[in-house]
């Protein structure tokens, strides 16, 4: 088989492999029957339409799009400034600092929502939304600072320095010229943590608590006692989101001219 039959054959099978799952999940959500099954037993969206009628899923999405979106803004008010301190002045400790940022991600999920409950929580009466909200803004905050710190590495320290020098104070140099040219840093960096803390299932698993669950968790409880479709259809719906999410960011945002 020459080389140019066999690109497009491994290209192929390569999105069969990554775009095959997804389809199966899809058709799946449209299935007629009663039970979740592939091939399905007719189509129908009545299982897409029931997802929007069960009360815990609205409550749970409710809460991950709050802990998703608030807590990467928290990261984000965190990592910037910490990312630039690391980029542009050499401080004494600064491997230590990057190594202590990226431990919510080297460290295991699980062991980290085991100690914020034995050590917060259950001790301190620690109120357990607000735990998932630290928890959360702790996760995303390595993509915070590592995706910014790549963005300023790229920006030449140079220009905000001329900005200086023409009379610019250091903070307006910084809001004026800095962050205008790494806003697309800024953007992927949100757009990972909101997904990151979304689908985040080990900590909130361990900080989840009587109404106070996150949508990945009350998909896993729903799935113990019902196997219907609104599950798959739950699972499409969240993928569209996703695809949509990024899909209004290269349109309004011009997020492929920035990264």
């Amino acid at each position: 088989m020459s080389i140019r039959l066999f690109s497009p054959v491994v290209l192929f099978l390569l999105l069969v492999f990554l775009i095959g799952p997804f389809l199966i999940i899809i058709v799946a959500s449209l299935s007629a029957g009663d039970m979740l099954a592939f091939p399905p037993q007719g189509l129908s969206l009545r299982w897409v339409t029931k997802v929007f009628t069960i009360e815990s899923f609205r409550d749970s999405f409710a809460m991950s799009m709050f802990l998703a979106v608030f807590g990467t803004l928290a990261s984000l008010v965190l990592g910037i400034p910490a990312a630039y301190a690391l980029s542009r002045y050499r401080l004494p400790a600064a491997e230590t600092v990057r190594t202590i940022v990226s431990l919510p991600i080297i460290v295991p999920g699980i062991i980290v929502g085991l100690a914020l409950l034995r050590y917060l929580v259950v001790p301190f009466g620690f109120n357990i939304t607000l735990a998932l909200f630290f928890a959360h803004a702790a996760l995303v905050l390595p993509y915070a600072v590592r995706v910014v710190s790549a963005s300023l590495d790229n920006l030449r320290s140079d220009i905000e320095e001329a900005a200086v020098l023409l009379g610019s104070s250091r903070l307006g140099a910084f809001f004026r010229v800095v962050m205008p040219n790494i806003r697309g840093g800024i953007l992927a960096a949100f757009i990972l943590g909101f997904v990151t803390s979304f689908n985040q299932v080990p900590v909130s698993l361990f900080l989840s608590g009587p109404g106070v669950r996150t949508l990945p968790i009350d998909m896993l409880g729903y799935m113990e006692t019902t196997y219907d479709p609104s599950i798959a259809a739950l699972s499409a719906l969240l993928a569209f989101l996703s695809i949509g999410i990024v899909f209004l960011a290269e349109r309004f945002l011009g997020f492929s001219r920035y990264v």
